[in-house]
C-alpha cells in the first residue's frame, strides 16, 4: 500500500491547527501534541523540522511556543511534506532511473514520472488555507481496489 507517513500527516495537522488560532498566539508544543494525539517527543521533532523548514516559527521561554511563520494560503501540502520527509518520489523510476537497474530499458518509466507529477501537482496546488476553507475540490468518484 503507498501510504503518507505519520511524520508528514502529523506535520500537516500540526499546521492546520495552527493556522486555526489566533495567528499573533503561539501554541506550547504539548498542546499541540495533546490536540492532534501524538506522542510529544515525536511532535517536538516534527515542529522542529518545520521551524527549520521556516513553516513555522518558535518562541523561546515562558510563554513561548510555535505559530505559524507565514500566511496559511502560502503554506503548501508539498511545502510541509519536504520539511518532514525530504524530496518526495513515488519510487526509484520516477526519479529519472537514477537508482533503478531497469532505467532506460522499463517500459513504465514514463507512467511513473507522470503519476509523480500529478501527485506533486495536488500537493503542491493544495495550501493549508485551502483545507481550513474547506475550497479543496472533491475528486471524481472512483472505484477504490
Amino acid at each position: 500500500m503507498l501510504q503518507i507517513s505519520r511524520r508528514v500527516e502529523y506535520a500537516l495537522r500540526a499546521c492546520i491547527y495552527l493556522a486555526s488560532v489566533n495567528q499573533q498566539d503561539v501554541v506550547c508544543f504539548k498542546d499541540i501534541a495533546e490536540k492532534q494525539n501524538v506522542p510529544k517527543d515525536f511532535m517536538a521533532k516534527i515542529l522542529r523540522s518545520l521551524v527549520d523548514a521556516q513553516i513555522l516559527r518558535s518562541v523561546r521561554g515562558a510563554g513561548g511556543g510555535f505559530a505559524l511563520a507565514r500566511r496559511p494560503d502560502e503554506i503548501t501540502f508539498l511545502d510541509v511534506m519536504v520539511a518532514t520527509e525530504g524530496p518526495i518520489a513515488l519510487n526509484a523510476c520516477s526519479t529519472h532511473g537514477e537508482g533503478c537497474n531497469h532505467a532506460g530499458t522499463c517500459t513504465m518509466e514514463s507512467v511513473w514520472q507522470r503519476a509523480e507529477l500529478a501527485m506533486l501537482s495536488v500537493f503542491r496546488q493544495t495550501t493549508i488555507d485551502d483545507v481550513i476553507s474547506r475550497r479543496w475540490r472533491t475528486p471524481p468518484s472512483a472505484t477504490a481496489n
